[in-house]
């Protein structure tokens, strides 16, 4: 009987990270897509025409929000948090599609996993997260599994563009990081908005001489991609308002099994058995990271239980 009200009260009260699970899962799939479209369009088009496109969309689709409660919506506590934030976007968003361009789609997002471990150390440093050492053991196995993919020891591993994902990486890390305390206090749309006008100004700046203009099909390829990529950036952010980073950023594991059947299906990339060996572990430490989680949960739930009996 009390295995089955626990059961009830677990539906009724899911855990506290599973709604944050779920919108990661959902931007991590996204992303995964605009990453495989972005190499796509950056065939015809300089990476900054391809930001700049994306950006204005952004800003776009936060017009409403801002609308609403303009123009409180744009004021903030906290402008050098958002100035962090802004600096690392613009690194990370601009890293990210250079680095799909001048590597294979698997390898550039692989290396983009070095994220979750400057994440890790960010939210210990910075936002005062408790990081045992069953998570830390995760998070170091799941890296270990990235420098496999990486095939160590192989000519790629010491190729200069190997150094673009990582730099986007740190850049992420130090945005996400920001944004997972901005997040308190501030609105998803004020947040985009700062962001769009920030990396979109930047972007626009070269379109003097980068710009190309598209015909009807390639402008719709973009405006898809730039969509998707405003649905990725908003899951995102709101995975961020129900979970922990260092948790959350361990999801983004799973974009491993994303990119390596797009690049099967669009580009030929054939997992080897580094990829296959690397993801078995990558996904793995996540599994447990979560699984620590729940076992964590049930336990604060039975010693409420416990107290409240006394």
């Amino acid at each position: 009987m009390l295995r089955a009200s626990t059961a009830l009260n677990s539906i009724k009260n899911p855990p506290e990270h599973l709604a944050g699970v779920f919108w990661a899962l959902l931007a991590t799939l996204l992303f995964s897509i605009v990453a495989a479209m972005a190499k796509m369009a950056a065939l015809e088009y300089h990476v900054l025409q391809i930001l700049f496109i994306r950006q204005v969309v952004v800003t776009l689709s936060s017009l409403p929000s801002i609308a609403r409660s303009f123009p409180h919506s744009l004021k903030t506590q906290y402008p050098l948090l958002h100035g962090l934030r802004l600096v690392g976007s613009f690194v990370a968003l601009a890293c990210g599609i250079w680095a799909v361009t001048e590597l294979p789609l698997t390898t550039a997002i692989t290396l983009g996993f070095s994220k979750v471990f400057f994440i890790t150390v960010l939210s210990i440093l910075f936002l005062g997260e408790v990081v045992g050492m069953h998570r830390i053991s995760a998070v170091v196995l799941g890296f270990l599994g990235v420098v496999i993919a990486m095939k160590p020891g192989t000519e790629g591993l010491f190729e200069l563009s190997t150094l673009i994902p990582l730099l986007g990486a740190a850049g992420a890390a130090v945005a996400v990081t920001t944004a997972r305390r901005l997040s308190q206090t501030e609105s998803t749309a004020t947040m985009l908005l700062f962001q769009a006008l920030f990396v979109g100004g930047l972007a626009a700046v070269p379109m003097f001489w980068f710009w190309k203009t598209p015909d009807l099909e390639g402008l719709l390829f973009l405006l898809v991609l730039s969509i998707l990529a405003t649905v990725g950036q908003w899951s995102g952010i709101q995975a961020l308002r129900e979970g922990e980073a260092s948790i959350l950023g361990s999801i983004e594991y799973t974009k491993l099994i994303y990119v390596a059947l797009l690049g099967f299906i669009l580009f030929a990339e054939i997992p080897d058995l580094y990829t296959i060996l690397g993801a078995a572990l990558i996904v793995g430490s996540a599994a447990y990271m979560l699984h620590r989680e729940a076992i964590k949960k049930r336990g604060a739930q039975q010693s409420l239980m416990d107290t409240g009996s006394q």
